[in-house]
């Protein structure tokens, strides 16, 4: 009966840990990441030096400064010529300072989204970064360069139903803030510690029965890591699903920046709970065996356990016939 109760408490333990660890961990991410504007240009600015980027925002700016040019004016070498000058800015600082620019306008507009104040899809305006490559190619002496327009070019990184579903989830993200990780650890412990009450008689009954709570806690951390590692890919492909094809690689790798934090968790959660499980079962198995080990013999005194009489010595008055 009691194995059953054990087995029974372990799996609902298994369950919860399951769903607190992604909440609490997306909670987290949330509130450091997602709510802080320095914490999110941040994260979005190495992807300055992301190839996949650069290829995109060199396609858009000469798509865009072509655009209001006679054809006619640019055709073979200077076309060729504008293009390698636009990639070769995209590698520059002032490419880089110009994206960040353009990140934390982003960042505005995903902020309002999420408050449902828009009801609009999330756009990044990559009007900072045409301004900068306007500038960039007039300096190179690129012919007409200052004739290239500067507008709103924008690109989708969250459409508006998406946009609504996200709002959804993440209100009350936002509002647990770190706390769902603090109460998840919090519960860990008052797991182990419970078990470790109930445990068996004696001190060595606590320590085995606190050992199996702890296997099982860091069991429930891998399984809800596992959780939590599922649940980002799923949320990739739906927020991509609504992304325009055209905006989908620069929407992809905007979200797996945002992401890599909680994928770095996902692996950390996961080796450090499956190791806690392992040597708590390895340590309850050594305890237990040391438990069922039977006693040995004291040196000198046989292979007989030693006997109240045997301790102390002859009796009195049972002495040997020398004393005589």
């Amino acid at each position: 009966m009691r194995t059953n109760i054990s087995a029974a408490l372990s799996a609902v333990v298994l369950v919860l840990l399951a769903v607190l660890v992604p909440l609490s961990a997306l909670s987290a991410w949330v509130d450091l990441e997602i709510d802080n504007p320095d914490r999110y240009v941040a994260v979005m600015e190495p992807l300055a030096s992301d190839p996949g980027v650069q290829d995109t925002m060199s396609t858009l700016i000469t798509d865009e400064a072509t655009k209001q040019i006679d054809p006619g004016l640019l055709q073979g070498a200077s076309l060729g010529f504008l293009r390698g000058a636009v990639r070769s800015f995209t590698t520059t600082d002032a490419f880089r300072s110009a994206w960040v620019a353009a990140n934390r306008t982003a960042h505005e507009a995903l902020t309002a989204a999420l408050n449902g104040e828009s009801g609009k899809d999330v756009r990044m305006d990559l009007a900072p970064v045409m301004q900068q490559a306007k500038q960039n190619l007039v300096d190179s002496g690129v012919p007409f360069a200052d004739e290239f327009p500067v507008r709103r070019t924008d690109i989708t990184l969250l459409s508006a139903d998406r946009a609504d579903q996200l709002r959804q989830t993440f209100r009350p993200l936002r509002a647990g803030g770190i706390w769902p990780a603090v109460g998840t650890l919090l519960f860990a412990g008052a797991t182990v510690l419970l078990a470790a009450a109930r445990g068996g008689p004696g001190r060595r009954g606590s320590a085995l029965a606190a050992l199996a709570a702890t296997a099982v806690v860091g069991l429930g951390f891998a399984l809800g890591a596992l959780v939590l590692r599922g649940a980002i890919a799923v949320a990739r492909n739906r927020v991509l699903a609504g992304v325009p094809g055209s905006d989908r690689d620069g929407a992809a790798a905007v979200y797996d920046a945002l992401t890599s934090s909680l994928l770095t968790a996902v692996w950390i959660v996961l080796a450090a709970g499956l190791a806690v499980a392992l040597c708590a079962v390895f340590a309850r198995m050594w305890a237990g065996r040391r438990s069922a080990r039977p006693e040995t013999a004291a040196p000198g005194t046989g292979s007989g356990p030693l006997t109240p009489l045997t301790a102390r010595g002859p009796a009195p008055g049972n002495s040997s016939g020398h004393d005589r």
